[in-house]
């Protein structure tokens, strides 16, 4: 299903996430549309087009445009940074005329409103004036905005404060009498200063803000800008969008390879570290694949392009980690719902204050009025609220990207760091995924090559890397095999089939009792080759047993290490292989797991995953191949090795670049740094606004307590998002490895 990446302007705070949501998703033929407000962006799935999209948001007061191509991402950036800049500019104007007058103020220099004095504040009003429509004719305009759209946002707040206190001011000012002598205080001053203060909040909110992309901005940069591709026997420069599939370019020493493909002459070491996390070169010769956007170390060579555009890997990895970024766990829904009532009660709040103040309050109490109820409506901050949330998600995916980690969703990112079970795949997961043939053991007659004949033969037809071994040692010691015919794979047995006339069964000791075949002593012997970790295999010609052959599949090097990390984490690791019993538990011991669900048929994985779910138990599922798809699908959280198949890659929530089980326990301490980021955020917002405004709606004043100035509620209003965002970007600096105790 299409996805539409949308630019949204006009978002005051997180209020405004929830009206730009419902806007996008009353069109139809949307599926799901998700606003991360710390990015200002949209991404809707579905079949509306993207002018339904843009004329939605419109006509909900918001600007839209859409993102479509690495240009379109540039100028957003571009008009992000000129916002950035205007923030400052703003800021610095309505500075320069709000701050000396408050510092006289301070002093006690004001004139009074009489005589001469008048025309100095009349001189003030109109200054402050123009601080309002230069520096702060934003919040008004959005605040009628939301208003023609029955809504409430930041802006309605600051409009509110700051036109009120000019308001009142210009009142006093132009009729005193109207007021009494007690009131008749000006806070033109302070208007100005808290336009200053938020604008300057509102511009290193931005420039922090922008530090969390970063991530996916030097994932952008990994792309070459141009190739050099060989057309007619001459090799050209051509811009990469110009790269056909099947063309033949050249890749010259220290250059970035510009698409995926495979090489077809030359030979050389590749930096893959942008893809895998790893710093190791690998090395690489014809008919090996080569990812675009990876380094060329040492050798040129000539490749042909497979994959191209938004099908190569690194254009794949970039839209992933941007749905993630843009993803919203449980933990963010919540904030959103919170948010979205945030300023109407706030402005309840004011009008309660207000009421209060009129009535109750001590004299001049219409200057404690305004001066409370404008305060209330200053300190107010949904921003530092809608921000707790994605931005720490934008963080911890673009880290966990940096570490070969792929995540799909924030729900997945949430839900890894509450793993308390992780069950393990064995066949390229905990090990190499290479099988190799180790013991060729005939009887009755066959020789070792006449074994080995037959059971190439009868595993042509198969696609199991057992097979694949067996092949492979046939061709080492050039054993040709005939054809098979009658090929059938028995599922969690073996194959059978015709092979020269002979009716061939290879497979476990099952395969052979379900056909009434006796392997005899070699049972013996299959035990003792199961207890070192190799997976025997019996071969049985016309009804009888005619030998045993034996693969072993080297452990992963860092497989025990990586383990012990998970278990040192209080986790539970589980080892789950269709393989036989005796191997699988020599695997487990080798690596040091305890738990060994062994012999389960492909079908069963998801069977065995959702029993320990209904133990309570929350599972992650490690895997790499198609028949772990199911599995992975079921898990609370599906790992999916990144050397396996696509079908494993697309069931996973979270897919592992490098072939290490380091990866799994690298993102579950991402996941739990990224949630504990956001937990810290989301407490730091509520108790910033749950302290704040009762203390600036005067509770504290009975008890001898002081009020609160409106510039200082300015100013904490300003710093509160500045916080939140500062404290996501923490997270850029965490390095799992070391925080989990394996290896930095």
């Amino acid at each position: 299903m299409p996805t539409v990446r949308l630019s949204i302007g006009g978002m005051a705070c997180a209020g405004c996430v929830g009206a730009v949501e419902d806007a996008l998703k009353s069109v139809p033929g949307v599926e799901v549309a998700s606003v991360n407000f710390a990015e200002h962006t949209a991404e809707v799935t579905g079949e509306a087009t993207a002018e339904e999209l843009i004329k939605a948001v419109t006509a909900a007061g918001y600007e839209a445009a859409e993102l479509r191509s690495a240009a379109d991402e540039e100028e957003k950036e571009v008009a992000e940074q000129a916002h950035y800049h205007r923030l400052l500019r703003q800021a610095l104007v309505a500075g320069v005329i709000g701050l000396p007058l408050m510092l006289v103020g301070w002093l006690g220099l004001m004139p009074p409103l009489e005589g001469a004095g008048r025309v100095f504040w009349f001189v003030v009003a109109g200054l402050s004036l123009f601080v309002l429509w230069y520096a702060g004719g934003r919040f008004f305009s959005g605040a009628w905005k939301s208003f023609v759209n029955h809504n409430a946002n930041m802006d309605t707040l600051v409009a509110l404060g700051t036109g009120t206190a000019w308001a009142y001011s210009s009142l006093v000012l132009l009729w005193p009498t109207l007021v009494p002598e007690s009131a008749r205080h000006l806070y033109f001053e302070a208007a100005a200063i808290i336009i200053a203060l938020i604008n300057l909040g509102g511009a290193l909110e931005m420039r922090a803000r922008g530090k969390t992309s970063e991530a996916i901005k030097r994932l952008i940069g990994l792309a070459p800008k141009t190739a050099r591709v060989v057309r007619e026997g001459r090799e050209q420069d051509v811009p990469i969008e110009e790269v056909g599939l099947g063309e033949t370019l050249r890749v010259r020493p220290g250059e970035k390879i510009p698409v995926d493909g495979v090489i077809i002459d030359g030979r050389t070491t590749v930096d893959e570290s942008m893809l895998t996390g790893e710093p190791m070169p690998v090395s690489k010769a014809v008919d090996d694949e080569v990812v675009g956007g990876t380094l060329n170390k040492r050798g040129s060579f000539l490749m042909q392009a497979k994959h191209v555009g938004a099908d190569t890997a690194l254009a794949r990895i970039v839209e992933m980690v941007r749905q993630a970024q843009n993803s919203k766990p449980a933990i963010g829904r919540l904030a959103d719902r919170i948010a979205s009532v945030f300023v109407p009660s706030v402005l309840i709040i004011a009008v309660l204050t207000c009421l209060a103040w009129y009535n109750f309050g001590p004299e001049p109490r219409i200057s404690y009025m305004l001066v409370t109820t404008m305060t209330v409506l200053i300190i107010a901050c949904p921003c530092a609220l809608g921000l707790a949330t994605p931005i720490a998600i934008m963080v911890g995916v673009g880290k966990a990207a940096e570490n070969g980690i792929l995540i799909r969703n924030g729900e997945a990112l949430q839900r890894a760091g509450s793993l308390d079970t992780v069950v393990l795949d064995k066949t390229g997961t905990v090990t190499e995924g290479r099988p190799a043939l180790t013991a060729v053991e005939p009887i009755h007659g066959l020789d070792e090559a006449g074994l080995l004949h037959l059971a190439a033969a009868i595993e042509q037809g198969s696609e199991h890397p057992l097979a694949e071994a067996v092949l492979q040692a046939a061709r080492e010691r050039g054993i040709e095999w005939p054809a098979v015919e009658d090929f059938a794979a028995v599922e969690g047995r073996g194959v059978r089939g015709c092979v020269e006339g002979h009716e061939v069964l290879f497979g476990n000791a099952k395969l052979m009792a379900d056909n009434g075949i006796e392997p005899g002593g070699l049972v013996t012997r299959a035990e003792a080759l199961a207890f070192d970790a190799q997976t025997p295999m019996f071969l049985a010609m016309d009804g009888r047993i005619a030998g045993l052959l034996a693969v072993s599949d080297p452990i992963k090097a860092d497989s025990r290490e990586a383990i012990a990390r998970l278990r040192a984490e209080g986790i539970r690791v589980v080892l789950l292989t269709g393989d036989n019993r005796a191997t699988a538990e020599a695997v487990a011991r080798t690596v040091g797991v305890s738990d060994v669900i062994a012999e389960v048929l492909p079908g069963e994985k998801a069977d065995k995953v959702a029993a320990l779910q209904g133990e309570g138990r929350v599972v992650g599922m490690v895997g790499d191949g198609i028949n772990d798809a199911p599995a992975l699908a079921r898990a609370d959280v599906g790992f999916a090795i990144g050397t396996g198949t696509d079908v494993a890659i697309e069931s996973a929530d979270i897919t592992l670049m490098r072939g290490s089980l380091h990866g799994v326990a690298d993102a579950i301490a991402v996941s739990r740094a990224t949630v504990r980021n956001i937990k810290q955020n989301l407490f730091g917002a509520f108790i910033y606004n749950v302290v704040g405004i009762p203390v600036a709606a005067g509770v504290l004043y009975p008890f001898d307590g002081p009020l609160l100035n409106p510039v200082i509620a300015g100013a904490a209003m300003a710093l509160s998002s500045v916080t939140v965002v500062s404290n996501a970007n923490r997270l850029r600096f965490f390095q799992p490895r070391v925080r989990s105790g394996g290896r930095p």
